[in-house]
């Protein structure tokens, strides 16, 4: 290696999608970051722009979106969602144009929506169209990530018993049922010929005494 060499660092900033589809009223984007903090998320509406910024969870670094739309947008009526998934924004349309593009060229403002009256007038009326961009494989993309997204702690616990719940017998939920009641709620049994033959007595956590009120 030269003295003149410069060993540059890799680049470990992760990729992020996003991908966007429209209705006759809206444009809604979809960013895939999983787990954004909300406080982190800001997100700015111009006439004819888009600005989203997010802290990317588990890295140093910061998601960046910058947009100059194809159209024009109705700023005060805009609004964005943060899920465990995605960020989802939503651009209200301010004419009721079909979108080509996201951004791009300012010379499609002389494209105008066809008046109402000249449709009405033109034949028969037909449902309203739906334009995707290949959103089926996106919701599926978005539906598999939230299925891969495995409660923990005391979240994973109580998923469990849920589940247990809901697939044991009718044994098993009586017993579920009654040691909890009659435990206040620190013992949950799915054993009925245990808990069936007597009251369930509380058992609180390890250093922690109970004291009945009087």
């Amino acid at each position: 290696m030269t003295e003149n060499q410069i060993i540059s660092p890799a680049n470990t900033r992760p990729k992020i999608k996003h991908d966007w589809y429209q209705t006759e009223a809206q444009v809604v984007i979809t960013v895939l970051i999983k787990n954004a903090p909300k406080d982190k998320v800001k997100v700015h509406y111009g006439e004819r722009s888009l600005s989203l910024s997010s802290v990317i969870p588990d890295s140093d670094s910061e998601y960046s979106l910058e947009l100059d739309l194809a159209h024009e947008i109705v700023p005060c009526m805009c609004a964005h969602v943060v899920t465990p998934s995605k960020i989802e924004v939503k651009l209200r349309k301010k004419e009721g144009l079909r979108w080509t593009q996201l951004d791009g060229d300012r010379k499609e403002d002389s494209v105008k929506a066809i008046p109402q009256a000249v449709i009405d007038a033109s034949g028969p009326k037909q449902p309203p169209k739906l334009f995707k961009k290949d959103w089926d494989k996106i919701e599926q993309d978005i539906k598999k990530m939230e299925e891969e997204e495995k409660p923990e702690g005391d979240a994973a616990l109580n998923a469990l018993f849920q589940k247990i719940y809901g697939e044991g017998s009718d044994e098993v939920r009586r017993a579920m049922n009654k040691s909890f009641v009659e435990s206040g709620g620190t013992v949950l049994s799915t054993n009925w010929n245990q808990v069936g033959q007597d009251k369930v007595e509380m058992k609180p956590p390890d250093g922690v005494e109970f004291k009945k009120w009087e």
